[in-house]
């Protein structure tokens, strides 16, 4: 296999259908016994954390990943269900050498995935992932590491992990503060953290009314989460609510609801946190992290309030990436993923709700006052099914598209198309100053994807 290619790992690690493709019990198995190999052990034995989200085929690789992990002399942690921010922190409180997740996050339940997390709590960088491709390639490494006899590993399970994470998610919140008096709905998307999330928030002293916390291994994303947050709005106009709160299958998403019932998105989100933070004097370097696809408002958002914006390829890793690097504190992405590098080392549903809740309670102000620091520039996002990813720079039609929106748009809005890194899938993200040619820019485009490579 060439040095730089990546047969397995995408933009989040490894996903597909499961029990299908590259998804599939045989390459759970090999995954275990590349991280029960590849990685340094500070123990007797490799150290290997293993959890998952609620779908039903995280039973199937669950036990594939242990029996590879323990086939190389392993000791497997087995978590049960838990967010992925969750199982990252588990990773680093508990020394282990790699934390493994098994979900495909925001996708539908017939989907999953493998994440993998380092000691310290980090996403494993490009080569390292590599790395591990490379095992999985290559059959005389597997022979050589497979043990036999004494030397088999065994598995343990950690009965408390979720008590663990619960405890560890309010002291992210201030101590001086309580949520007394608040009326929250939460949608946990039938996801991970449908016993976490409602807990944190009431043990703080919410009121709670919940939805999608009744999983059963098929409804994860299914109509509910931070994809399809128009429910949880009715749910906040309804009751009452002073926000709504919808996280995505594996809980590394936020996208909220103010008490009008209106969206408020990853960039708001940064937006008013950012600038909270900036007033507290806690905002590092000055500068908030995003990605290539947040919105053009909050662009305009952080030249008025003097924030330096620093953008990076879409993934919440190399967001993740790039604050590392400057030393900065807050990134994320519109799509919700919210870091806060001073709490966890990924993205944290809960985590960032909990930070806009103490916004909330410390300046005393509605959401929609709070999300009011930006103002979203119209903008339309087409993902297109496509059959195949070849560059976009050989498509003709399709560059010609992109040619004529850019020229109208003259320098007053952007034009983005990529594939995405875990579906197939062509992103046409068009922003400008009139919703319509907007629209109509992006799916010209998307027509163009539609007729060249479409599904």
């Amino acid at each position: 296999m060439a040095s730089n290619q990546r047969r397995y790992f995408g933009t989040d690690g490894i996903r597909g259908e499961a029990n299908a493709g590259i998804m599939t019990v045989e390459t759970a198995v090999q995954v275990g016994r590349a991280v029960g190999s590849v990685f340094k052990s500070r123990h007797e034995r490799p150290r290997v954390l293993i959890g998952k989200d609620t779908r039903r085929s995280g039973y199937l690789f669950e036990m594939a990943l242990v029996a590879g992990a323990c086939s190389v002399g392993a000791e497997p942690y087995v978590l049960g269900p838990l967010p992925t921010p969750g199982i990252a922190f588990m990773t680093k409180g508990m020394r282990a050498d790699v934390g493994v997740v098994i979900s495909a996050s925001h996708n539908a339940f017939f989907d999953n995935g493998i994440k993998l997390f380092g000691p310290d709590g980090y996403k494993l960088p490009d080569e390292v992932e590599l790395s591990i491709e490379r095992f999985i390639e290559d059959d005389a490494a597997i022979t050589g590491a497979i043990k036999t006899g004494a030397d088999i590993g065994r598995a343990y399970r950690i009965e408390d992990a979720r008590g663990r994470y619960i405890t560890y998610l309010k002291t992210t919140f201030p101590n001086d503060l309580t949520l007394d008096g608040v009326r929250i709905a939460i949608d946990c998307a039938n996801g991970a953290a449908y016993k976490i999330a409602p807990a944190v928030l009431e043990e703080l002293g919410a009121e709670v009314i919940t939805r999608g916390v009744s999983p059963n291994g098929l409804n994860i994303n299914d109509g509910c989460g931070a994809l399809y947050p128009r429910k949880l709005a009715a749910m906040v106009l309804e009751n009452g609510c002073d926000i709504g709160i919808a996280l995505d299958g594996d809980a590394d998403r936020l996208i909220c609801v103010d008490e009008r019932g209106q969206q408020v998105d990853g960039d708001q989100i940064l937006a008013l946190t950012a600038t909270r933070m900036k007033r507290e004097g806690t905002l590092a370097g000055n500068a908030l992290v995003v990605t290539v696809m947040s919105n053009y408002g909050l662009e305009m958002a952080m030249r008025e309030q003097k924030i330096d914006l620093k953008r990076t390829q879409v993934g919440d890793r190399y967001v993740v990436a790039e604050m590392r690097r400057g030393g900065y504190n807050l990134g994320g992405e519109q799509s919700g993923h919210i870091v806060h590098l001073d709490h966890s080392t990924t993205g944290d549903g809960t985590l960032a709700a909990l930070r806009v809740l103490a916004i909330m309670q410390r300046e005393q102000r509605p959401l929609s006052d709070l999300a009011r620091v930006m103002q979203p520039a119209p903008q339309t996002l087409i993902n297109v099914r496509v059959a195949k990813k070849p560059p976009l720079s050989e498509l003709k039609s399709v560059q010609e598209a992109v040619a004529e929106a850019e020229k109208t748009l003259a320098g007053e809005g952007r034009v983005l198309i990529r594939y995405s890194g875990t579906e197939k899938k062509c992103r046409v993200m068009v922003e400008g100053a009139d919703p319509g040619s907007v629209e109509g820019h992006a799916r010209r485009i998307a027509d163009a994807v539609t007729e060249a490579i479409g599904a």
